[in-house]
């Protein structure tokens, strides 16, 4: 497989076996997927797009009324070059929004999930972000109901493990760079830390995947396409049989580095109290269990948080 691949999600329905063998491939490969065929509506992507490069073109003081200090940017606002990828010196180019699970204030996950904050200033944000992450949730669904049948589990074998999973849509902005000195990267190699990530119409090039003989592999997809890639909570779960993918976004060349960058990623989590133990199902003698100690998702994801300067 030379290329990462890109799939028509409609085809779980007309053609399963098929569209499972070849998504699984992709993944056990790449890590990573274009999903086309996916159905989110064009005009709820960018009516979400244009409240969020709205909201990132608020004043400075503004935009801090959302910094809840000392929270890892778990909701509201994240400035510019705190996020620093793990083991990196430098923090990322970007500054980012949060949003979280809308879930009921005595449920038993209150206490790490908290409430949303909304902007004001911005109208439709709430209705066009929660839109956003409601489908991309329930996308990213169909998506383990397919990854799920790969490695012969039961097609709903996840959804009790995500129906309360600790989720987040990211709207991120990469400023335009404005040094005489273009850096190459503006946000550092890193693999993600949930099960799967879904990107969502990335408004310029510069995300790269590094394949198994480590080369860095531009991934650009086609407006109707979402970008989905495995994250460190499956691989775990999977005793690598889906690999984490590292990736990065670089500067394009010349001029284009001077633009302003764009992107919304949603990060599907498990339900907090899940244990990242290897299935059964992914254990073999050819692939032992790579892991002696048990975890749960919420005490991976503190881990990682602080990891990357967020806790």
């Amino acid at each position: 497989m030379s290329a990462i691949p890109t799939l028509d999600i409609r085809r779980y329905d007309t053609d399963r076996d098929a569209f499972v063998a070849e998504l699984g491939a992709a993944y056990r490969e790449w890590g990573f997927a274009g999903i086309r065929g996916h159905g989110i509506s064009k005009e709820l992507i960018d009516g979400a797009y244009e409240r969020f490069r709205a909201f990132f073109a608020l004043p400075t003081e503004t935009k801090m009324q959302y910094h809840l200090a000392g929270t890892g940017g778990a909701r509201g606002y994240t400035p510019f070059g705190v996020e620093t990828a793990k083991d990196s010196k430098y923090p990322d180019l970007k500054e980012f929004w949060h949003i979280g699970r809308e879930i009921p204030r005595d449920s038993r996950f209150a206490d790490v999930m908290p409430p949303n904050l909304w902007p004001v200033e911005i109208a439709g944000f709430r209705d066009y972000g929660y839109g956003l992450y409601t489908a991309l949730d329930q996308l990213g669904t169909r998506v383990l109901r397919a990854l799920a049948l790969h490695i012969d589990l039961p097609e709903n074998f996840f959804e009790d493990k995500t129906d309360f999973g600790n989720s987040i849509l990211r709207p991120i902005h990469y400023p335009p760079i404005t040094t005489p000195d273009v850096p190459n990267v503006r946000a550092g190699a890193h693999e993600d830390i949930n099960f799967i990530t879904l990107l969502v119409g990335a408004s310029a090039a510069g995300l790269e995947v590094k394949s198994r003989t480590g080369e860095w592999v531009p991934f650009t997809s086609d407006a109707d396409t979402i970008v989905v890639n495995i994250g460190d909570m499956l691989q775990r779960l999977t005793n690598h049989v889906y690999p984490s993918t590292t990736h990065r976004v670089v500067n394009p060349p010349g001029d284009l580095a001077r633009q302003p960058r764009y992107s919304v990623p949603f990060f599907l989590h498990p339900n907090p109290d899940v244990v990242l133990d290897p299935l059964a199902s992914c254990i073999t003698p050819d692939n032992p269990s790579r892991y002696s100690t048990s975890i749960t998702s919420h005490e991976y994801l503190l881990e990682r948080l602080r990891e990357i300067k967020l806790a």
